[in-house]
């Protein structure tokens, strides 16, 4: 695989989407119609050569296909329902992100891992859900206060916290493990969705988009 390869999908329904692109390992985009989600994806211009909004406000992992017949995914994510809160990484139906109102961009990234990378990939992943590894909004602040300044996008994240990632960068976290860097020149706990969608290793990327930037 050389260079991006940028495929757009949107006439397909995003049920069919998902169960034709999705795969364990490879990497989910979702660019979401929540006032913090508009405003990441806002954020985000800083560090487009546009100038223009991102698409992608959050990035998750594809897990595997289970007994109940549904594709599954790992994400660090803030998940609020009545009387019960899951703030870290966790498992998820990827039917959460069928919902165009709420997510009405998605993508699915292939990097061209082989077997025994993506093997190492989605084990770091369940490793950190074992280890309930914790959400940070304080780490998303110091993100968001380095794309301000490009040079602090290198550095450690400022407002760093032990045993927490946001969900860019679980994603970056667990391609480590694999030896795959995004984006060279950024630290981890810096790292966007648009850092991954922008990544300059080859990579492929299906688009289920209705709301560009």
């Amino acid at each position: 695989m050389t260079g991006t390869e940028i495929v757009d999908a949107s006439p397909m329904t995003r049920s069919e989407f998902f169960d034709r692109h999705a795969s364990p390992g490879l990497v989910g985009l979702a660019g979401g119609s929540h006032w913090i989600d508009r405003s990441i994806r806002r954020r985000e211009r800083r560090i487009r050569a546009d100038g223009k909004p991102s698409e992608w406000s959050h990035a998750f992992l594809f897990g595997e296909r289970r007994l109940d017949g549904h594709q599954w995914i790992l994400e660090s994510d803030l998940d609020l329902h009545k009387k019960h809160i899951r703030l870290g990484v966790q498992e998820n139906r990827v039917d959460k992100y069928c919902d165009r109102e709420l997510y009405p961009n998605v993508a699915v990234l292939d990097f061209g891992l082989p077997d025994d990378l993506v093997k190492i990939v989605v084990t770091e992943a369940l490793t950190l859900l074992s280890r309930q590894t914790r959400y940070s909004l304080r780490e998303v602040a110091g993100t968001l206060f380095a794309m301000r300044k490009p040079t602090l996008r290198a550095r450690e994240n400022l407002l760093c916290r032990e045993g927490a990632l946001y969900c860019s960068a679980f994603v970056q976290h667990c391609y480590l493990a694999a030896g795959v860097d995004f984006a060279e020149g950024v630290a981890t706990k810096n790292t966007t969705p648009e850092d991954i969608a922008a990544s300059a290793r080859p990579h492929r990327l299906f688009r289920h988009v209705d709301n560009p930037c």
